[in-house]
């Protein structure tokens, strides 16, 4: 098994990163993330791998990695495909500086996820505190 690792560029927050894939899993299903270069590691990364998103500079949420397809942009370019679950799981945040395109993950390097009662009450956090909280990587 192997995850991916992305930047969700744009992306504010986690709630932010499900309303845009709500939204473009009902426009163009199924839900899958288009990226110019396919993962030559596709087998292990569809053996229960999960994609990890970095938002606002820091390891968020990861979603499973279905499947990884041939697929087309919107102009007709050739592209891949990565198929995912659309349940996002939050994870142990920590900073992550920018990169582009998405990296190999190795099962070990992943954080680990967060239980529920560990994010119940996160959401109401006022966004500076959380924003210092994830800094410290203590949510």
């Amino acid at each position: 098994m192997l995850h991916l690792i992305k930047l969700s560029v744009g992306t504010k927050d986690i709630a932010g990163l499900r309303a845009w894939q709500s939204l473009r899993a009902v426009q163009a299903p199924p839900l899958r993330h288009q990226t110019r270069s396919t993962p030559k590691r596709r087998d292990e990364i569809i053996a229960g791998g999960s994609i990890y998103w970095v938002i606002a500079g820091f390891v968020q949420v990861r979603q499973r990695v279905l499947d990884i397809i041939e697929d087309h942009w919107d102009d007709g370019t050739d592209c891949a495909g990565i198929v995912l679950d659309p349940t996002l799981i939050p994870v142990a945040g920590r900073p992550t500086k920018p990169f582009q395109g998405w990296r190999y993950l190795a099962p070990e390097a992943a954080p680990p996820d967060l239980t529920q009662n560990a994010t119940q009450g996160l959401d109401a956090l006022p966004e500076k505190m959380a924003r210092e909280l994830r800094a410290l990587c203590l949510i």
